[in-house]
């Protein structure tokens, strides 16, 4: 159907992504330069014939030969854990990446998807976020260089779509969960159930009473595509609106995991929001889309990947090329 270029592609949701994109009948480019992403999250794809992957990073110039129908730009870190060890490259990546794919883009006559964040919103003091609120965020504390990055890939998209007339989307994603997560990224939801299953106490940052919304990775995927293939150009907000306390989630996951490990309490990492949930009426009207997998389904779907995993990887440290981008 067509041939795309998938950034970040070795990651939680790019792998999925190369996953339904080839599943649709295109011919897969895959890009990863493996910092965050996992060659093993793509190896089952190895034997297809219309799967190619190629290690790089995407901050240096960026040329694929052959004709592109679409670019999704995926390339990021995208939990705290990580874009606070390299913050250039996370800025950079955003930027200079950004650039990079927007201008093969322009070369190659393809649509393009970014991929941005709820976290343009800030620590929100607008509750459920629309698509029209431009945020709190603070430029110039810890987690700016993420925040901020992708306010700038947003800017520099739009600039690309008003003056040279460039096919762009927007998706600001929300939380989302599925398989091929790493289980010591950071994020709440693989750290419980990581915790749960070696047997630790869970760890709660702040009171437990900020909020959070999950998106299973299918719906977000299919919230993705449909924008995509959508004559929609500024951003969406994809999520799901099923909004928790993180107190209560930890219930969640006890309860799910069935091994009810007391829950600990530490201070709140800076600027970290205290709310979170998104308004979906725009992606309902413009693309038709609303989320189809409940909380409950989706945890247990994700708890069985999570069982699966060795011991080995179960107790692992995380594994990272930081180094080389650190110096």
């Amino acid at each position: 159907m067509g041939r795309v270029l998938i950034t970040g592609a070795a990651g939680f949701l790019g792998s999925h992504l190369c996953d339904r994109m080839l599943k649709d009948g295109h011919q897969v480019v895959a890009m990863d330069n493996l910092i965050t992403g996992r060659r093993s999250n793509l190896e089952h794809l190895d034997s297809k014939e219309n799967f190619e992957f190629i290690n790089y990073d995407v901050s240096e110039y960026i040329d694929v030969e052959g004709d592109l129908d679409y670019i999704m730009h995926f390339a990021s870190p995208a939990s705290p854990i990580d874009y606070l060890k390299i913050p250039i490259q996370t800025l950079k990546v955003s930027s200079l990446g950004t650039h990079n794919c927007l201008g093969l883009a322009l070369k190659k006559s393809a649509r393009i998807i970014v991929a941005s964040t709820s976290e343009v919103y800030g620590d929100p003091l607008v509750h459920p976020q629309k698509e029209t609120y431009y945020g709190n965020v603070n430029p110039v504390g810890p987690r700016g260089v993420y925040d901020e990055a992708k306010r700038f890939q947003e800017a520099i998209t739009m600039a690309y779509n008003n003056i040279h007339g460039l096919e762009t989307r927007i998706v600001r994603i929300f939380n989302t969960y599925g398989p091929r997560m790493r289980l010591n990224d950071g994020r709440v939801l693989p750290a419980f159930i990581g915790q749960a299953l070696r047997g630790e106490d869970m760890t709660v940052f702040g009171d437990g009473s900020q909020t959070r919304s999950f998106c299973y990775v299918d719906d977000l995927v299919n919230g993705i595509l449909k924008l995509l293939m959508s004559d929609y150009s500024g951003p969406v907000n994809i999520g799901n609106p099923d909004e928790i306390t993180i107190s209560q989630f930890a219930e969640e996951i006890n309860e799910l995991t069935g091994k009810n490990r007391p829950v600990v309490y530490h201070d709140l990492p800076t600027d970290d929001p205290l709310q979170r949930k998104p308004d979906i009426e725009l992606a309902k009207k413009e693309l038709e889309w609303e989320p189809k997998v409940g909380r409950a389904e989706g945890l247990k779907i994700t708890y069985e990947y999570f069982k699966s995993l060795s011991q080995e990887e179960l107790f692992a440290k995380d594994h990272n090329t930081f180094e080389k981008y650190t110096k």
